[in-house]
């Protein structure tokens, strides 16, 4: 396998340098409206919707690998680029298609560390020039590595080696916020809130800080050698964990698509609060 071009979290003057490299796909997944004031130069522009799927109650599916095929070959994406993703907030879009790329079994995709914001702080140029990307053949498969899902989860509650993480606020993991059927949290999840592995700044937006977050890992017993699966209500703030646990060296990570929206409408799934 190739080495990658870009390290897991790239920050905006290392994209810069390799910007016009034709190894490299940079996507951007802010809303439209931002994409078109400004962005990365030859980034290209795709939809959060179009790589999230729904069966209502239940949101932030992974699509089939129909619509994925679609949606890859759509931006031009084959096995030997390197996707650098951003978006404009902090990072939980982006980070959604790193692990839809994990999913897929492409090996090599960076965050661009701070997004939008901390790419304008740094003086480096803008395009408004819509960019449309050649298309190709992309023929994705589905790599069950990165994913859990319920039947999964539920198989695993008792095994010493599996920790279920979940990264929703602390009213949501005690019940107290009702976004579901049924509210409370999985039996033996530990609650460690995304948002520790951000850093806001007035500056550069909102990078991303593993080494808060890794600490309170450590301190939870949640070690590099388990299994970890992250999950929020649909897996968009735990996609923004599940790429702060890759960078922290966790090489045993699995996300929950549909998380909550799918564990908390179900009528029998065991629930604690």
């Amino acid at each position: 396998m190739t080495p990658p071009l870009l390290p897991l979290l790239c920050e905006p003057q290392q994209l810069a340098d390799l910007l016009g490299d034709p190894r490299l796909l940079v996507v951007d997944l802010s809303r439209p409206e931002i994409y078109a004031v400004g962005h990365v130069p030859g980034a290209v522009s795709l939809p959060y919707s179009a790589i999230v799927t729904a069966q209502p109650p239940v949101m932030g599916l992974l699509p089939d690998v129909a619509q994925l095929s679609e949606v890859l070959s759509r931006i031009g994406l084959t096995p030997d680029r390197h996707v650098v993703a951003y978006d404009d907030e902090p990072g939980g879009k982006a980070s959604r298609l790193l692990w839809t790329l994990a999913a897929v079994g492409h090996p090599h995709f960076s965050l661009l560390n701070g997004g939008i914001s901390a790419w304008q702080a740094g003086g480096l140029k803008l395009s408004s020039r819509v960019e449309t990307p050649t298309p190709s053949e992309f023929a994705a498969t589905i790599d069950p590595a990165p994913i859990a899902d319920r039947a999964w989860i539920e198989a695993h509650l008792d095994d010493s080696e599996v920790v279920v993480l979940d990264v929703r606020s602390a009213a949501e993991y005690q019940g107290r916020e009702h976004r579901a059927g049924r509210n409370g949290h999985i039996p033996g999840a530990i609650n460690i809130e995304w948002s520790l592995a951000v850093k806001p700044d007035q500056a550069t937006g909102f990078p991303m800080a593993p080494e808060p977050f890794g600490k309170a890992l450590s301190e939870a017993g949640i070690t590099p050698d388990k299994t970890v699966v992250v999950h929020c209500h649909s897996h968009h703030r735990s996609s923004h964990s599940f790429v702060a646990l890759k960078a922290l060296g966790y090489d045993k990570v699995k996300g929950y698509p549909g998380s909550w929206s799918d564990w908390g409408n179900q009528p029998d799934t065991p629930i604690e609060d």
